[in-house]
């Protein structure tokens, strides 16, 4: 049991799973609490579901109570019949579940880890009712609560008055709470239940922006006869959405961070933003999100595992899942690139392309490109710079880290940075403002030299700082 403490759920997940049985018990109100009381704190989920009799609970609380291969209901959200304890088990040493069914009172049953390291008995325990739960759940027809305590994943030996342990506790209850959010906005959306935080109802959280101006569905496809359907959205560049907007689709994650697919099985999300190994996350795709339905039938294909927090395509379905995705990829580039770019019927501007690949004696190299109009705008403006300058880029061409840089892209291409992500974007601003002003004085149009500015990276990358230039 301890090592099924670290499979890796984080708190979110293991809440998430929980109320995952609240909502197979046909739960019409759900209701997590995060309670601060130092190294006493506890959390607890309570439901208005079916309940459970004493002989039910107690099989619910035997781990692997159910096979994951058995027949189950469509809407069943269950897998392995871990959930309940795996999850528990992996954020305190110490979790009783109260239930009520229709008609009788309520029973409850604990696992205490200390008590079964301490004893070596593999017992369940029944301890003194605690925080007035099992009143709580009488005035209830129906339901169940779940209990954690001794949170020593979640909370230190830090006293009550500790306000910076109570700040941390405060900050994971706001990760959780926005979690929920994203996890079940479906079944929030439709009402299928009311999910409580605190005592405060949670709204649901769109990652499509459906009904938003500028939000765009890309077609839909179905895979493995048709249960399995795939919709493509292109989100609205930021300009078009209000600033709370901007902010609440970005989440706690970031727009970059959460492209990708979002994979859910049964209305409920189990990936949210991720590219499943087919593509990079870029600054220029952060506009492309994608909805994946599976039934609760094709689990084995999908792979899902017992946290429900992870999923791959089987191999039948990744080639034309890839190409679906390319496809909606593509339209979320043409959008954030088109918004910089100004129609005008001139010459169309190619692409300038700032590192140049060579060949030297058979052998590849790069060089920085001198006829580039950063190098070159550099020069006229500082005409005695030249050599000095040739000479820096020499080196600078001499000496990339290639090696290294390819290691890195191979063990860990999700970590590689954007250009100028979470850095000052003066820099750009600058040189895109020196580049305009040196165009327009060559002749060129605002226009044209918006489009030739444009069409270079990375300035490509913000269009909304290339649109504002003015002469």
């Amino acid at each position: 049991m301890e090592t099924l403490r670290d499979i890796g759920y984080t708190i979110e997940t293991a809440v998430a799973d929980i109320i995952d049985n609240s909502i197979s018990a046909g739960a019409h109100d759900i209701y997590v609490d995060f309670i601060w009381q130092g190294a006493s704190s506890y959390i607890s989920i309570r439901d208005s579901g079916h309940g459970m009799s004493e002989a039910e609970l107690v099989t619910a609380l035997r781990p692997g109570s159910r096979n994951p291969n058995e027949p189950r209901d469509p809407s069943d959200l269950g897998r392995f019949g871990l959930g309940l304890k795996t999850a528990s088990f992996s954020q305190c040493r110490k979790v009783t579940v109260f239930s009520k069914p229709e008609g009788s009172s309520v029973c409850y049953w604990a696992w205490d880890l200390d008590y079964v390291a301490d004893t070596g008995f593999w017992n369940l325990v029944k301890p003194e009712p605690a925080y007035g739960l099992p009143v709580l759940l009488n005035q209830q027809k129906s339901g169940t609560i779940v209990l954690w305590e001794l949170l020593d994943r979640v909370v230190t030996n830090a006293p009550a008055n500790d306000e910076k342990a109570h700040a941390q506790f405060l900050s994971i209850a706001d990760t959780v709470k926005q979690h929920l959010a994203m996890v079940f906005h479906r079944f929030l959306e439709r009402g299928r239940f009311k999910l409580y935080f605190n005592e405060n109802p949670i709204k649901p959280w769109d990652p499509f922006l459906k009904g938003a101006d500028g939000a765009q569905p890309c077609g839909e496809e179905f895979y493995q006869n048709g249960a399995v359907s795939v919709k493509g959205y292109v989100l609205p560049y930021h300009k078009r959405l209000t600033t709370d907007k901007f902010a609440e689709a970005g989440g706690s994650r970031g727009w970059n961070d959460l492209q990708g697919f979002y994979i859910y099985r049964n209305e409920r999300l189990l990936v949210a933003g991720s590219w499943l190994g087919m593509f990079k996350k870029e600054e220029h795709v952060k506009l492309a999100r994608i909805q994946v339905d599976i039934p609760n039938t094709l689990d084995t294909d999908w792979h899902i595992d017992v946290k429900k927090s992870m999923a791959h395509p089987p191999y039948g379905s990744a080639g034309p899942l890839k190409t679906f995705a390319k496809a909606v990829r593509d339209k979320a580039i043409a959008v954030y690139r088109n918004v910089g770019r100004i129609n005008n019927p001139g010459i169309p501007i190619a692409h300038q392309e700032l590192w140049l690949e060579r060949k030297r004696h058979d052998k590849r190299h790069y060089e920085i490109n001198r006829h580039h109009p950063l190098v070159t705008a550099f020069i006229a403006k500082y005409p005695d710079a030249g050599s000095a300058l040739n000479n820096l880029l020499k080196f600078v061409e001499e000496t990339i880290p290639i090696r290294s840089i390819m290691i890195r892209e191979t063990e860990s291409p999700e970590e590689q940075a954007q250009p100028f992500e979470q850095v000052s974007h003066e820099p750009i601003k600058q040189a895109a403002s020196a580049m305009f002003q040196a165009q327009c004085a060559k002749g060129k149009t605002p226009d044209e030299a918006r489009n030739l500015i444009f069409s270079i990276h990375p300035f490509s990358l913000f269009p909304e700082y290339v649109q504002s230039l003015t002469c």
